[in-house]
């Protein structure tokens, strides 16, 4: 069979069509992630005319082409839906116009690979900014086996695909569960002050814990590794966060309307700056998982940037946190509707692996067609 051997910009062409006749508004409008994906647009549109944005029909490709302060990597896209998106002028759109030759899937897969993330960056060229110009990407030199055999290892890629996203479906099911039970809880016990209920920690670090246990608190609600230069840092202020214990900061200026608080649910033991508040709960009445379970909520996050006061930064002190009201029924059913939020959690952490086999499976099945198009 051997190999075809090609320019890609043999195969693929732009794609220009506005959106001028307005056929398609702001339900229509996508970004691009670096996870080569349509998202929901987070620029402000208000006021902003629809008319210049690109149409991106199924089929389609789009990406950016700056990658400048990108990861490392290029972002770009592939419409598989039936549905047409529109997207900023400023962004390329483009299809393949030899399907004959080139399967728009396995250029997709193609695109996928961390290789092609390291050959854009390589190639992007540019003073202020640089940019992986349409000339670059038209230059790329592609080895291609037969239609046949590119459907071959598309179809394998889809299967995958779509096994990743009915768990994912199913999980998300999972998660309306959860909120639904605490919607009736809210309807079924009168809510109080978990004040009562909560109780601040200021253990501080007695030098036993190093530069490994220092964490920082997200505004995703959870622990991650510091970001902060930690060189020369000393760690006695620091303050301890035993498992089973929250910290949270009360400085909510500047932090995209959320509240960075996290509950430590592993068995190792944390460190975070002494400007973190780090607090427990009577956990014979009131479970710290199930506690969770509120501030993760969105209500939670409105409601601390709405309790938080200052002036020349707004923070969501330790007395407002103690006027939080949520129910409380009994520790039996806290359980419960903890288990099933354990569960939530465990399989979101599973999903989120399978993405990542998904994605990392595109080199070896791109490497798969080409050696079997060369032995074949």
């Amino acid at each position: 069979m051997g190999l075809g051997k090609y320019k890609l910009g043999e195969l693929i062409q732009i794609h220009d069509e506005r959106n001028v006749e307005l056929a398609y508004g702001l339900n229509d409008v996508k970004g691009i992630s670096i996870q080569k994906e349509f998202i929901e647009t987070k620029a402000d549109m208000s006021g902003v005319s629809l008319k210049p944005y690109i149409l991106v029909k199924p089929g389609c490709f789009a990406y950016v082409t700056v990658t400048s302060r990108n990861g490392e990597k290029i972002t770009i896209a592939h419409n598989n839906t039936n549905n047409t998106y529109i997207i900023s002028s400023s962004y390329i759109v483009f299809r393949v116009k030899r399907t004959d030759l080139l399967l728009p899937d396995y250029l997709f897969m193609y695109f996928k690979r961390s290789e092609f993330d390291r050959y854009a960056r390589y190639n992007s060229w540019g003073s202020a900014r640089e940019t992986f110009s349409w000339e670059e990407m038209c230059d790329i030199d592609i080895e291609l086996p037969d239609i046949a055999i590119q459907q071959k290892y598309v179809d394998i890629y889809n299967a995958m695909l779509e096994n990743q996203r009915c768990y994912e479906s199913a999980l998300e099911d999972l998660k309306l569960v959860c909120d639904a039970y605490i919607e009736e809880l809210s309807k079924d016990y009168q809510s109080v002050t978990i004040g009562q209920f909560i109780f601040q920690r200021d253990l501080r670090n007695d030098g036993s814990l190093g530069v490994s246990s220092v964490r920082g608190i997200a505004t995703s609600k959870e622990f991650i590794n510091t970001k902060a230069d930690m060189e020369g840092v000393g760690l006695n202020n620091y303050k301890v966060v035993a498992p089973g214990q929250f910290a949270y900061v009360p400085d909510t200026s500047r932090r995209g309307d959320k509240i960075s608080l996290a509950l430590n649910i592993s068995e190792n033991t944390y460190l975070v700056s002494s400007i973190s508040i780090v607090f427990d709960t009577q956990k014979d009445v009131l479970l710290p998982e199930y506690l969770m379970l509120f501030f993760v909520r969105s209500e939670f996050d409105r409601y601390a940037r709405f309790h938080s006061w200052g002036s020349a930064r707004e923070t969501f002190d330790w007395s407002e946190m103690c006027d939080v009201q949520i129910p409380i029924p009994d520790i039996k059913i806290q359980q419960y509707i903890v288990n099933i939020y354990t569960a939530y959690l465990l399989r979101k952490e599973i999903n989120e692996q399978l993405k990542t086999q998904v994605k990392d499976v595109c080199p070896i099945l791109i490497k798969g067609s080409l050696e079997e198009a060369e032995n074949g």
